[in-house]
């Protein structure tokens, strides 16, 4: 049987995505700063595509949690 949609901690649960993908952007960030001249440009690139698709995430877990405080 499923469980029921308890919507009671979702702001908090959306609040802990955006920190700890906001963790992740900025240790991302900082190990591009220290190895930028080690790694290849393809792992370069990677990194930034996944920081751009981290940004457009905590963007949306914000729209979320601002749509969940409204309820």
């Amino acid at each position: 049987m499923a469980k029921p949609d308890n919507r009671a901690d979702n702001e908090a649960h959306l609040q802990e995505h955006i920190d700890h993908t906001l963790a992740n952007l900025h240790e991302a960030e900082d190990y591009l700063d220290e190895h930028a001249d080690e790694i290849t440009a393809d792992e370069k690139h990677d990194i930034e595509a996944k920081n751009d698709r981290r940004k457009e995430s905590i963007k949306s877990f914000i729209a979320e949690k601002r749509d969940e405080a409204q309820h």
